[in-house]
């Protein structure tokens, strides 16, 4: 593997994680009751459950379209908020965690394959990673403030707490 390469894939590693930029995006969800994940404290508009659900979706768009699908984009965006509010049951919730790790865990897969610059569509696989890296943490950050709205804050990992 060439020094460039080495240097996208760590690149776009970090891109995936989070990690280095804030708390990792898979770890905000860590230690997390079930039922505190479908609170909306403060009239917030989203759960961390509907949160998690909205990751878990776009992620799961994004490596179909990796792996040349052409999966549709919602007419709406409310296409891209699947599930309900809350769950039901601490089954459903850690199903849904466990979903958001193993779809990054297929997004980094997907990032060492093939040709970064390769099009998918109108944006290169770079593109798309980069895109929702950055989709992810937009999206940690939301679910770090309600975690600290519900005194839930930090993840038993710890945190950036300064």
């Amino acid at each position: 593997m060439n020094s460039d390469r080495r240097v996208l894939d760590k690149l776009v590693g970090g891109a995936l994680s989070g990690k280095g930029a804030h708390v990792g995006t898979g770890d905000v969800f860590a230690g997390l009751h079930w039922k505190a994940a479908g609170a909306k404290p403060g009239g917030v508009p989203h759960s961390v459950f509907q949160l998690a659900n909205h990751m878990v979706y776009w992620q799961e768009w994004v490596v179909k379209r990796l792996d040349g699908a052409k999966p549709r984009a919602p007419k709406h965006a409310a296409g891209g908020w699947p599930g309900g509010v809350s769950p039901v049951s601490r089954k459903e919730w850690e199903q849904t965690v466990r979903r958001l790790h193993d779809v990054r865990d297929a997004l980094n897969r997907r990032s060492r394959e093939g040709d970064l610059l390769s099009k998918r569509g109108k944006m290169t696989r770079l593109e798309m990673l980069q895109i929702i890296g950055s989709h992810n943490s937009y999206h940690a950050g939301q679910v770090v403030m309600l975690r600290q709205m519900l005194g839930a804050w930090p993840p038993p990992s710890g945190g950036v707490t300064w």
